[in-house]
């Protein structure tokens, strides 16, 4: 059987979400001793525990907030009176150390032309885990962005069938033209993607909109999107353009965590 510590291991090479729930102090009776340890998954299925019952069901709950919103946590329980809110009868006192454990961040870049290209390697510079999809094969392969550390090429809609994406995944398209954006964004707007990003001027945006809306697309997740994508920076170079766009990301991120 696999320690906590392999588990951890393999789940940050996977880009899974956890909570880490450890035991740091303990005082009189109670179910688990000091440096006792489990893990809460994002689906709310554990490995370990910190002692059953209520005890854990409450530790559990405040985990699973905890993956969502990467704050940690230190909970103090009495263990000795359940008519007064306690969770337990032992007579002790316990506290439980709640630290979230949250991927890198994936940044999926969508073409990978000028722009795409000085994109991945200013966000593989910042820390994020670079994807790189195209639907020209030649383009997203590692002799064209070596900075990428995933490669999918096809079209925009499969997208999805390839890559999981998650509320930790921002997508960033730099493609070619609206009958790309089209027939892709729809599927890409049902993600739970942090990030939804279109390169382009207000007038391709606008129509991209219009034909998206035509097409049945909710406003409220056409509303998801940014594009122009970018912090108004008037960037020219496609290293200026790429510095625009992570700045926006870098952003929005901050102020989700806050």
């Amino acid at each position: 059987m696999k320690s906590i510590y392999q588990v951890l291991v393999e789940l940050e090479a996977n880009h899974q979400p956890v909570a880490l729930c450890t035991i740091v102090s303990s005082q009189g009776s109670t179910p688990r001793h000091v440096g006792s340890k489990m893990i809460v998954y994002q689906d709310g299925h554990i490995l370990g525990t910190v002692g059953g019952g209520e005890l854990e069901s409450r530790v559990l709950a405040t985990a699973l907030e905890a993956i969502q919103d990467g704050k940690p946590r230190l909970l103090a329980y009495n263990l000795a009176d359940p008519q007064r809110g306690d969770p337990g009868v032992c007579g002790g006192q316990v506290e439980v150390f709640v630290e979230p454990i949250q991927p890198k961040p994936t940044l999926v870049v969508v073409g990978a032309g000028h722009v795409g290209k000085a994109i991945a390697h200013l966000a593989h510079w910042l820390g994020f885990h670079v994807v790189v999809s195209d639907d020209r094969p030649e383009l997203c392969s590692p002799e064209s962005v070596p900075e990428a550390d995933e490669f999918i090429p096809g079209l925009l809609a499969e997208l999805p069938q390839h890559l999981s994406i998650t509320s930790w995944t921002y997508l960033v398209l730099t493609t070619r033209n609206v009958t790309i954006d089209v027939p892709g964004l729809p599927v890409l707007l049902e993600t739970p993607a942090a990030y939804i990003g279109v390169i382009g001027s207000k007038r391709r945006w606008a129509t991209t909109l219009q034909m998206l809306r035509e097409a049945g697309v909710a406003e409220e997740r056409l509303a998801r999107v940014h594009s122009p994508m970018g912090l108004e920076i008037k960037a020219e170079t496609p290293e200026e353009i790429a510095v625009s766009i992570m700045a926006e990301i870098i952003k929005e991120r901050r102020q989700h965590v806050a």
